[in-house]
């Protein structure tokens, strides 16, 4: 009788550990087709390179370190960006989470995204020198150079497979004074980078958050021969 009671004890046991094993599976696979949802979603009216339609600003990190040589390589690719008579107006600034300045940096962020960012591996400033030439002219295209500089380290972070998340939610004034930036540069923006995570470690209210945004139809901003946007 005793025999009997611990094989049925063991059959339970196993059938209750294969049902747990099963729906963590279907979870899993719930998630992997939701995500090539949000893949399938994004569709180019034109050919245009992959890493272009896959790039997005997940929020969902893991709190893993990016070597130097991986952070570099992103300031590589921006520094192939152009500019006017090859100006060059872009600096960076980064902190990394073993820096002693870590909590300092992170927050400057506004708490919504600080909440999120505390789990990046690093986090960068993008400037602007506003002027060119030797007479230190007024550059009127100091930012929009810098932001070619941007994008082309956020596609080369999405080709490595790493979170690339620009924010403009920051004190811009603090961030001035912490890192003692002169007026000759603008601060453009800040880059939360990290290794991707689960998505379920966000708060409920960013997790509805973390898929690909869709984006406008060519029509709705490309004119030709006059303009004629219809806001």
């Amino acid at each position: 009788m005793k025999a009997l009671l611990i094989k049925n004890y063991i059959f339970f046991l196993i059938l209750l550990l294969s049902l747990i094993f099963a729906i963590f599976c279907i979870k899993k696979l719930a998630n992997f087709y939701q995500n090539k949802n949000h893949i399938s979603n994004r569709k180019s009216e034109y050919p245009v390179l992959d890493v272009i339609i896959n790039r997005w600003s997940s929020r969902a990190m893991s709190g893993q370190e990016i070597s130097d040589q991986e952070l570099m390589s992103l300031f590589e690719a921006a520094k192939w960006a152009p500019s006017p008579f090859n100006n060059q107006p872009w600096r960076f600034i980064y902190v990394k989470r073993d820096s002693l300045k870590w909590q300092d940096a992170l927050s400057l962020l506004y708490p919504g995204n600080r909440l999120w960012s505390k789990d990046a591996a690093v986090l960068v400033l993008a400037l602007s020198y506003k002027y060119s030439g030797p007479d230190k002219k007024l550059s009127r295209t100091h930012s929009f150079d810098t932001g070619g500089a941007c994008q082309n380290l956020a596609i080369q972070g999405c080709y490595m497979g790493l979170v690339v998340h620009p924010v403009e939610g920051f004190d811009y004034e603090k961030t001035r004074e912490f890192f003692k930036i002169d007026p000759n540069y603008d601060i453009e923006v800040m880059y939360v980078i990290g290794k991707p995570g689960n998505p379920e470690s966000l708060p409920q209210n960013l997790r509805k958050l973390e898929q690909k945004s869709s984006r406008k139809t060519i029509a709705q901003f490309v004119f030709k021969d006059e303009f004629n946007d219809k806001i």
